[in-house]
C-alpha cells in the first residue's frame, strides 16, 4: 500500500509544484525595450500594472538622453548609444506619468517624452 500511495501522491505533488512555479512566472511582467533617439522614445507610451515590478531596458540609437521620475522611483538614468541600461521599478499608484528627456539633447529636447500609464 505504501508503494501505491507513493506512485499516486508523488506525481500529483510534483505537478502541483510545477503549476505554482509556472503561475508565478506568468505573473512576472516582461522587460520592456525602449530606444531613445533624437527626439523621441520608441515606444513613446507604455502601460504597466500598479504594484508590479517592471524592468525597462533602455538604449539610444542616436545621441545621449536620460530619464528620471521621483513619482515612479526611477533615478536619473543616462542613456547612451550602444549601451543598455536596466531600470527596475514598482509603481505604487495608478495614473499617467510623463517622463521628459533628462539630458539636453538638441532642438527637439523639450518635446521628447515617454508616457507611462500605470493601470489599476
Amino acid at each position: 500500500m505504501h508503494q501505491a500511495f507513493r506512485a499516486t501522491v508523488l506525481p500529483l505533488a510534483i505537478a502541483a509544484v510545477a503549476l505554482v512555479i509556472s503561475a508565478g512566472a506568468a505573473l512576472a511582467h516582461p522587460t520592456i525595450d525602449i530606444v531613445a533617439s533624437n527626439w523621441k522614445f520608441t515606444p513613446a507610451k507604455i502601460s504597466i500594472p500598479v504594484n508590479e515590478e517592471t524592468t525597462l531596458r533602455l538604449t539610444s540609437s542616436s545621441g545621449v538622453h536620460g530619464i528620471a521620475s521621483d513619482d515612479l522611483g526611477i533615478a536619473t538614468t543616462k542613456i547612451t548609444p550602444g549601451d543598455f541600461q536596466l531600470v527596475k521599478f514598482t509603481p505604487k499608484k495608478a495614473g499617467t506619468y510623463v517622463l521628459h528627456c533628462a539630458v539636453v539633447c538638441g532642438p527637439g529636447h523639450s518635446d521628447m517624452a515617454l508616457t507611462i500609464e500605470v493601470t489599476p
